[in-house]
């Protein structure tokens, strides 16, 4: 018997789907959730909520004419089944593989792609920029932004919504609301997007109500629309819509996410409306997977799966995360100091705060997708003698850079930033890699900045930097596993600004830091085969630097190379370049700077990437070789000269 083909073989383009009816749309959806899941399940990604989206993409794509109508995706990583219906099909099963298509839109992957995005709450920015553009070229075509309630926690959200009702311009915004981010959404404005009335309740309501004026006796046609628009006012009184309106959106909704007939309905008449329009949308995330829809946190970003149980594939290694690392340290310090408080930005289970979080509910805080008011926060509480700790991914904090300068350094507050996801971070691509933190942190004043070699340091790290007090103080640390080492009972402080030598050598010293402290430990054993003798340093401080260990070294083999998971631009290795400049030794010493060029760090596994950098130990082996060969050479034709 020949297998069924399936309605998705034959979506190449959103022009596919127009043609389809809403019966064939529902299987159409059904199709989509199960290459969402078995791609996923290889490949790992955003399981969660690309499934609580599936026939709100569908609709989109019915109603609106897409490359001509410009779709952003906020955030992005619910984009996989827009990827699926956008000529994207054949090449899926390459996603967020090093090579393959991204896990987020991307504007050079396709035309369809209308905003490059990765992180929260710019859509609807974006949308209204590329609306008063429309507007300005005389062009009627829309401008849709689809966003989370997990990202209107942000506050640039709020202030594209202002601008938006005051512009004016046509602007549709769709809420797709599923009362989650990636940890469960909290605050104020969360509790207030979550006064819905179901579907089933509001058309009960509106019919009963209509009923009930028609039975009065001379209640006219005219008349019975007036009163209509006041009972929408008073189902606006218990939904979201009532903010909406009061910043001049015409609103929509609550309406149900998985019924396409009604999602069809209400953004064909959103199509019609002049002026800014908001949607509001219910879904369920991860929809129609039950492991996904039973622990929708767990599957928010997954790694690889079994379908059938939705176990993970991976070996259980017994060795900790430095994220899991982090979070027991924490808590553990937090026990005997009551000035430990521990802030968050929608990530409590992504920065290992959940222990945290049910230890010490008191002294921990979710601010949601808000990282600038969780830094000027946390200055406030240092204010007050209190030691906050900001555990922010390393790529989110860059959103925070002002009040990290101007509320916290200048000010010398003793606040903590953790930032996990420091270095490469994998399958998430460049929005998501924590490569630029050196730079971006260790020219401002007052600022300490380290980073660990392995799991046992980051816990002496975390109760070094609660300790120091004297300003702020930051550390970053890796994705993934630790190294496997032990972990000492008993924390200590590490001397601030010193750094250790792993490994004694003459010909060359490696200055390394964080995750490139082991590959530079492999590399010098790789040299040391081909009869190189290679120092290894773990520096542990971008800021201070260890001035004395530097200038030894530097005397003691003329030939420095660092190592680094960042930007070449700013970064350790600029540092030491810097440090030697005024030290006026760079005429004595030869430096030479291995991490990350001028460019973005696309998307692929860890190793994969730190392969195709050279910042694995054969890497970092084959440059100092060619680097040593290079000195020789030149030496060779100063003693011929002479």
């Amino acid at each position: 018997m020949s297998k069924r083909r399936r309605i998705l073989d034959g979506i190449n383009s959103p022009e596919d789907i127009k043609r389809l009816s809403v019966v064939q749309l529902q299987v159409l959806a059904q199709e989509i959730r199960d290459e969402i899941i078995s791609v996923v399940s290889k490949n790992g990604g955003h399981l969660a909520p690309n499934l609580g989206v599936v026939e709100l993409t569908l609709a989109v794509h019915y109603v609106f004419r897409s490359p001509e109508d410009r779709i952003v995706w906020d955030v992005g990583h619910q984009s996989y089944p827009h990827k699926l219906v956008t000529g994207r099909r054949e090449v899926f099963h390459t996603l967020r593989v090093f090579g393959g298509i991204s896990g987020f839109p991307r504007r050079d992957e396709s035309p369809h792609d209308a905003f490059g995005t990765g992180h929260a709450s710019t859509s609807i920015s974006a949308a209204l920029g590329i609306s008063v553009a429309k507007s300005l070229k005389g062009c009627k075509r829309k401008a849709v932004a689809i966003i989370g309630d997990g990202s209107m926690t942000g506050g640039i959200a709020f202030e594209a919504l202002n601008h938006a009702g005051d512009l004016g311009k046509d602007l549709i915004v769709i809420l797709n609301d599923n009362e989650m981010s990636i940890s469960p959404n909290v605050g104020a404005l969360s509790s207030f997007l979550s006064r819905k009335l179901s579907n089933r309740v509001i058309v009960q309501l509106k019919r009963e109500f209509e009923q009930f004026l028609r039975a009065i006796p001379g209640v006219g046609p005219n008349i019975l629309q007036w009163i209509k628009k006041s009972e929408d006012s008073l189902i606006a009184f218990f939904t979201p819509g009532l903010l909406f309106q009061a910043l001049k959106f015409h609103y929509m909704g609550p309406i149900q996410g998985h019924r396409l007939d009604r999602l069809i309905d209400a953004l064909e008449k959103a199509s019609h409306i002049s002026g800014p329009v908001l949607v509001h949308v219910i879904t369920q995330k991860g929809r129609g997977y039950r492991p996904a829809e039973s622990n929708p946190t767990h599957f928010h970003g997954v790694g690889p799966f079994k379908i059938d149980t939705g176990e993970s594939c991976s070996s259980g290694s017994a060795v900790p995360s430095y994220t899991s690392v982090f979070g027991k340290t924490i808590t553990r310090i937090a026990e005997k100091d009551p000035r430990v408080i521990a802030i968050t930005a929608a990530m409590r289970e992504g920065t290992g705060l959940d222990l945290f979080a049910r230890t010490y509910p008191e002294r921990f805080f979710d601010v949601g997708i808000a990282e600038q008011h969780a830094v000027t926060f946390a200055a406030g509480l240092a204010t007050e003698g209190y030691r906050p700790v900001c555990a922010i991914y390393s790529t989110f904090l860059q959103r925070a850079y002002d009040q990290v300068v101007h509320d916290v350094a200048l000010q010398n507050l003793p606040v903590v930033f953790a930032m996990d996801r420091g270095g490469i971070v994998g399958e998430d691509g460049p929005t998501h890699h924590g490569v630029f933190d050196f730079s971006y942190l260790r020219h401002i004043p007052n600022m300490v900045l380290m980073a660990p070699k392995d799991e046992n340091e980051l816990q002496h790290m975390i109760f070094t930097a609660i300790n120091y007090g004297k300003g702020p103080i930051a550390f970053r640390y890796p994705r993934g596993r630790g190294v496997g080492v032990r972990l000492d009972e008993e924390l200590q402080e590490i001397p601030i600004g010193r750094g250790e030598v792993l490994k004694e050598g003459s010909d060359v010293a490696l200055f390394s830091i964080g995750a490139t402290v082991y590959p530079c430990l492999e590399a010098a054993e790789i040299l040391k085969k081909k009869g190189i003798s290679a120092a290894v340093i773990n520096s542990r401080f971008v800021k201070p630097l260890d001035d004395a260990l530097i200038c030894d070294w530097a005397e003691k083999a003329g030939v420095i190379v660092t190592v680094e998971e960042n930007a070449l631009q700013g970064g350790f290795g600029s540092a030491i370049l810097e440090f030697l400049e005024e030290a006026g030794m760079l005429r004595s010493v030869l430096v030479k700077r291995l991490g990350i060029s001028d460019h973005f760090v696309p998307h692929g596994s860890q190793s994969q990437l730190r392969q195709s950098l050279g910042l694995h130990p054969e890497g970092i082996a084959e440059s100092v070789e060619n680097l040593l060969r290079q000195v020789s050479r030149v030496g060779k034709v100063l003693r011929a000269v002479r």
